[in-house]
């Protein structure tokens, strides 16, 4: 999810939102951001074992496909690729993985209960969802339903989520003849007013320093004053975090991989955040993006999986910093290849690191092992499954139990319904 991050499309039709060379301009620019902006000295957490601390996967609700959906998306197709076409026993995607479920609608709760169900066997506590507003403008009411339906699915399932809101969506607006400049702050406090009367309120809402948490992705949206402006005429404070570099208005920053910087990025980014009151350090276990191959773009570079050392150490930086909020980065951008999602060529590989992790650092009371995340994709199959009613019912008890960490059961009653 790099900058420029990718297009937004309505159905099969890609169209490029312009994004100026952020990347490019970015150690440039640097020092004189962090001089520029004020910044406060308060401590950051110092429990070597805290469990207030979260880990949160960056979450793409993006995909569509069949036959959830009438079409394949452009996520798995980048108009290159067809998922109708197969090569052994894979469809023809837009990555260079392949989902241990294969290739899946964001709209599907069966999907959704799959996927948070598995992180949180992994160790991890919910979701940064990428949201791109309410407005009606290519693919964002997809992405908006789907949001709120993986909002449903975290709250039933007692897990935790936070926004990161894709202001980049604005000047695009602006461009499209659908909103006035003049409206660019306003237009931003009115979605997230939205977003405050709606999901910030709920208890799976993710919360720091007694406000919910709100990120911003890139540096192409709002300005750092319009920032400002909008987060001052608020009904309802938050904690605001911006990527890369701390905005004047924000407590702090959140990190993203740098492909062609890779490991140093999240070295330098940690130095420099140890000043501000708050950050978010980020793992990711590699970039390996297929944009060159689908004909979208020049690829944006390569970071190595390293055999999961790039997953192991970022994610170890990360928790040694003894920030409240680690970020995953990310969950399921199969586009870039970031995803610790399952995956045919990786397993549950990085989440079993995780799940160790997690154990030294944050809670050692933390039991779950590497045969339990296998049981989400038996519950995603029973769903699968044309069910009885009865079947239904004893999905739900799996899925209940499995949340509520009741392993002994999800399992009994898993092999229960095998026997039928």
């Amino acid at each position: 999810m790099c900058l420029p991050k990718h297009p937004l499309v309505l159905g099969f039709r890609c169209e490029t939102v312009t994004i100026g060379g952020a990347w490019r301009v970015f150690l440039s620019v640097a020092l004189f951001l962090v001089c520029w902006f004020p910044v406060e000295t308060k401590g950051q957490a110092t429990d070597t074992q805290d469990a207030g601390r979260v880990i949160l996967a960056h979450y793409m609700p993006w995909y569509v496909a069949k036959p959830v959906s009438q079409v394949w998306g452009w996520h798995w197709t980048m108009n290159a690729f067809d998922p109708e076409k197969t090569v052994g026993d894979k469809r023809s995607l837009a990555s260079h993985y392949y989902p241990s479920i294969g290739p899946y609608d964001s709209g599907d709760p069966a999907v959704l209960e799959y996927h948070l169900l598995t992180m949180k066997l992994a160790g991890i506590d919910g979701v940064i969802v990428d949201w791109y507003g309410l407005k009606k403008f290519r693919d964002s009411a997809i992405l908006h339903r789907n949001t709120q339906r993986l909002v449903e699915q975290v709250t039933r399932l007692g897990m935790k989520f936070a926004i990161c809101y894709e202001d980049q969506t604005i000047p695009a607006l602006v461009k499209a003849g659908r909103l006035q400049a003049v409206n660019r702050v306003p237009h931003a406090t009115g979605e997230i007013e939205w977003l405050a009367e709606r999901w910030f309120r709920l208890k799976s809402y993710v919360r720091l320093d007694g406000k919910p948490v709100l990120l911003s992705f890139g540096q192409n949206g709002l300005t750092n004053r319009e920032w400002t402006q909008c987060l001052a005429g608020l009904k309802v404070p938050v904690t605001y975090f911006s990527e890369h570099l701390r905005r004047s208005a924000a407590v702090g920053a959140f990190d993203w991989p740098i492909p062609k910087q890779g490991l140093g990025a999240v070295q330098r980014f940690q130095k420099m955040s140890k000043t501000w009151p708050r950050s978010i350090p980020v793992a990711f276990p590699r970039f390996v993006d297929i944009y060159a191959e689908a004909g979208v773009g020049p690829s944006y570079g390569r970071v190595k999986d390293a055999d999961g050392a790039t997953f192991r150490t970022s994610m170890t930086r990360a928790l040694e910093s003894k920030s409240a909020i680690v970020q995953v980065a990310t969950w399921n951008d199969w586009g870039e290849g970031t995803v610790i999602e399952p995956s045919r060529e990786f397993g549950y590989r990085d989440l079993e690191v995780l799940q160790q992790l997690r154990r030294r650092y944050i809670d050692r009371q933390f039991k779950m092992t590497p045969g339990d995340l296998r049981l989400p994709f038996q519950l995603l199959h029973c769903r699968r499954a044309k069910a009885t009613s009865a079947q239904s019912d004893a999905c739900e008890y799996i899925s209940k139990s499995i949340a509520t960490g009741n392993l002994s059961e999800a399992r009994s009653k898993l092999k229960e319904i095998s026997r039928r």
